[in-house]
């Protein structure tokens, strides 16, 4: 295939834009899978009391598998937004869960369809700024997975489980099964149809668990028949995501593309903290805390092409990496002229790298967080201003506040935060932005049975299982 050329014609103009990009011939196939709630002590290869999780050990045997990986926020339409844009969720307009990311934003299926990839989305997407449980996406909606980049999607609005309904471009259709193994298989089945063509091809795989309410199959919460009904069904979730890795991982190989596909895993936000036994491995916190607890996530990149010798690294990542990771090793030089947060991680793919060249900043519900290799600064309420430190590599439960024995370094660590904040203050008003403002004006998140567009459906959906009783 001959190499592709884009060049520099211009920046962002109401939603659209044309990019610097410049790509080598032989590209890798991506492939982006996050779970929706899953806890950094989820995982079997962490030596989980019950929970057994032999195909993700696999992946992480064969790949690269991070210590210390953070999703951009402790929940999750704002990490998603991280991961699409490789900017901090608050940067993108996406300040909360269930709140829209703004169409002026550059995205990742964005820059990587001009450059020549088949784009696909599947499952959970909210960035579309409607709450409550999951439903399926509306055709013309102007925040939906197509405007953002994907040529195809069969996506809901926020959480799915057993038996959804789904969007399949602005097509409901109605599915029987669990809802991970629904969306690895429709996956596959793109997959396959894109995968003998000449160009290559970036998936997006969102599952819906093991998020509430949580319903698992008889035969995967057998072995957690002794916990209380929630946490029995949660696990039960997590056995069948399990499964449907497996099923994603034997796909690719049989389809004959695992070798030239980067397959990167993670979760979108630390565990749930009324789920027995312990999610978070013993962190502090859970989802919603700017802690360890709540923004540590499981994380593991599997290519076959391109990881020589699979290891585990403490080099500390984010889901804003994602985004200038993936670019990089496709070889596609991008400027959209506004702040990244994220680096690329494509020398960590093949060499151990000592130190992060830059700081991670988060940034969720007016509480803060800065993480500089092994020190971190926590400004953990929204309610008050004070700020703790604490060393990760001795204190990783961050159980010892320092900002008092180590001053110069919480001087330090105060001023990098001061000025990532200001930065992240300027793109809120949209001055990243060449109109130097937010175009359209950010709606704010919506309960979906509240809009008009969705009121013919209510009636029809409002007794079905997961939507009754969590309908407001």
């Amino acid at each position: 295939m001959p190499s592709l050329v884009f060049r520099l014609l211009g920046g962002v103009l109401c939603g659209l834009w044309l990019p610097i990009v410049a790509i080598a011939a032989d590209r890798p196939n991506i492939v982006l899978v996050m779970a929706d709630d899953m806890g950094w002590g989820q995982t079997g290869y962490y030596d989980h009391p019950r929970l057994q999780t032999p195909h993700l050990d696999a992946m992480a045997s064969a790949g690269l598998r991070f210590d210390r990986f953070y999703a951009g926020a402790p929940n999750c339409s704002p990490t998603r937004a991280t991961v699409m844009t490789g900017r901090t969720n608050d940067r993108t307009g996406v300040t909360n869960h269930g709140v829209p990311m703004r169409p002026q934003e550059i995205t990742l299926p964005q820059i990587l369809a001009e450059a020549g990839y088949r784009t696909g989305h599947f499952g959970k997407w909210h960035l579309n700024g409607l709450r409550g449980p999951g439903v399926p996406i509306l055709k013309d909606d102007i925040r939906g997975p197509g405007p953002f980049g994907f040529e195809t999607w069969l996506s809901v609005t926020n959480f799915f489980d057993m038996n959804p309904v789904m969007s399949r471009q602005g097509t409901f259709e109605e599915f029987t099964g669990d809802s991970s193994e629904i969306i690895v298989d429709e996956a596959l089945q793109y997959i396959k149809k894109v995968g003998d063509g000449d160009a290559p091809f970036f998936v997006v795989i969102w599952y819906g668990t093991p998020h509430s309410p949580f319903v698992a199959f008889d035969k995967d919460k057998a072995a957690f028949g002794d916990l209380k009904k929630d946490s029995a069904n949660h696990y039960g979730e997590l056995v069948a995501m399990d499964r449907s890795i497996g099923t994603l991982r034997a796909g690719l190989r049989k389809l004959n593309v695992a070798d030239n596909t980067l397959f990167w895993f993670c979760s979108d936000n630390g565990g749930l903290p009324k789920i027995q036994p312990d999610t978070v491995g013993g962190l502090r916190g859970f989802k919603g805390s700017v802690y360890e607890g709540g923004l540590r996530v499981p994380s593991i990149i599997e290519w076959p092409g391109g990881i020589a010798q699979p290891r585990v690294t403490s080099h500390p990542a984010c889901t804003m990496d994602i985004l200038p990771t993936v670019l990089d090793v496709a070889d596609i030089r991008h400027d959209g002229g506004r702040p990244l947060d994220g680096v690329s991680l494509k020398r960590l793919l093949t060499e151990d790298l000592t130190t992060r060249p830059q700081p991670m900043g988060f940034r969720h519900t007016n509480r803060l967080a800065l993480i500089d290799n092994d020190y971190k600064i926590v400004k953990p309420s929204g309610k008050s201003d004070k700020l703790e430190l604490y060393n990760l590599k001795t204190d990783h439960a961050e159980a010892t506040d320092l900002a008092k024995t180590e001053p110069a370094v919480f001087a330090r660590m105060k001023r990098q935060l001061d000025a990532w904040n200001a930065s992240v203050e300027q793109s809120v008003e949209g001055r990243d932005y060449p109109e130097g403002k937010v175009v359209p004006a950010d709606p704010g998140p919506r309960q979906w049975a509240e809009t008009d567009l969705y009121k013919p459906w209510y009636a029809k959906w409002k007794d079905r299982p997961e939507y009754r009783g969590r309908i407001k």
